[in-house]
């Protein structure tokens, strides 16, 4: 099956977010759409996907109607496995943890370059500083050529990163992120540093692969969603999965000792003994219960639903038993959760 994704955002001042709330997820439900949605009074920040491209479409068009974002840039891509199992909506401070609730991005451009632009820059001048944005393992999946790696835990040590390096304030310097949104208030720091030549990528990293796959960026772009990565012609990763341990990047196979479940976990992880040798939380749980002893590998809860959807009452699992007196079931729209078992109660 295709399911088709769309990635976005739109600065705007909004109130009544409760209310948003319960109509983005209304729509949501009545066309079949799965995400997650980032919803405060500066705006909002998503990624969703639908198995229906026409509901998809159908859904952006609601979405520019209800915020009057007529503008909005759409960044589009297809896998063939479900990103997202529920469509979620979080309502924060900001739509993107920047540590500036207060600060809005101007309409229009500030400084963005096209990825025809910054590909121009890229090949043609030397004269210029280039910054990766974002967390470190997202830069250790993949960035631009010569960018430099800030190597911060999040977004908010981004403007300490930059105090620090002594960087000329009249040197060029080029900021990038995944779809655009971080660099939306990321420059406006930079320039409150006193820093005027400062551009960013227009779009972010989505957009650029989608025009200029296999050219200036290297290796596959993290994205927040089971997909954990995209490749050169965004389509969903081979590579990666989420570690089952911590949920960073995983690319390293490991054989389950307890169960012998085939899986890839994180480099961090490949460094402590017990998730090394296993392959959840479970089994490193039990291992470490009862080392050397065999057992069953847990199902964990999308999992569940995968057998649901694909057998239907045929599924030889119904449920799952989290603890003695804990079970997942699915509900009666066919999504996993964890209730008291009233027999074990």
């Amino acid at each position: 099956m295709t399911y088709y994704i769309s990635a976005f955002y739109h600065f705007t001042r909004l109130e009544n977010l409760e209310n948003i709330k319960s109509d983005l997820e209304n729509k949501a439900e009545e066309l079949n759409v799965r995400g997650l949605l980032v919803l405060g009074n500066e705006g909002i920040n998503t990624t969703c996907s639908s198995p229906s491209k026409e509901n998809l479409e159908l859904f952006k068009q609601w979405i520019s109607s209800y915020f009057k974002a007529p503008k909005i840039a759409f960044k589009d891509s297809e896998c063939d496995r479900p990103p997202f199992r529920r469509y979620k909506v979080k309502i924060r401070d900001e739509i993107v943890t920047a540590g500036l609730p207060d600060v809005m991005p101007p309409e229009g451009k500030n400084h963005h370059l096209s990825p025809t632009e910054w590909n121009k820059v890229l090949k043609e001048e030397n004269d210029y500083v280039m910054i990766d944005t974002r967390n470190w393992y997202e830069y250790n999946i993949g960035t631009f050529k010569g960018a430099l790696n800030p190597n911060i835990e999040k977004f908010t040590d981004f403007p300490e990163y930059i105090e620090k390096q002594g960087i000329k304030k009249d040197k060029k310097m080029l900021i990038f992120c995944t779809g655009g949104i971080r660099c939306e208030k990321g420059i406006l720091e930079l320039q409150k540093q006193g820093y005027d030549e400062v551009y960013q990528l227009e779009g972010g990293i989505l957009n650029y692969l989608a025009e200029y796959p296999n050219d200036q960026y290297d290796g596959e772009c993290f994205v927040f969603d089971h997909r954990v990565s995209v490749d050169q012609k965004l389509g969903a990763s081979t590579r990666y999965t989420l570690c089952p341990h911590c949920g960073q990047p995983a690319d390293t196979e490991i054989e389950c000792k307890r169960c012998d479940f085939h899986e890839k976990i994180c480099v961090t992880c490949t460094q402590e003994e017990i998730k090394q040798d296993t392959c959840s939380k479970n089994c490193a749980h039990q291992w470490r219960l009862h080392p050397g002893r065999k057992g069953a590998r847990q199902l964990l809860p999308f999992e569940l639903e995968n057998l649901s959807e694909k057998f239907g009452d045929q599924a030889e699992v119904k449920e799952i038993r989290v603890t003695r007196t804990k079970v997942t079931r699915l509900n009666p729209k066919g999504q996993a959760e964890t209730v008291i078992d009233p027999i074990k109660k």
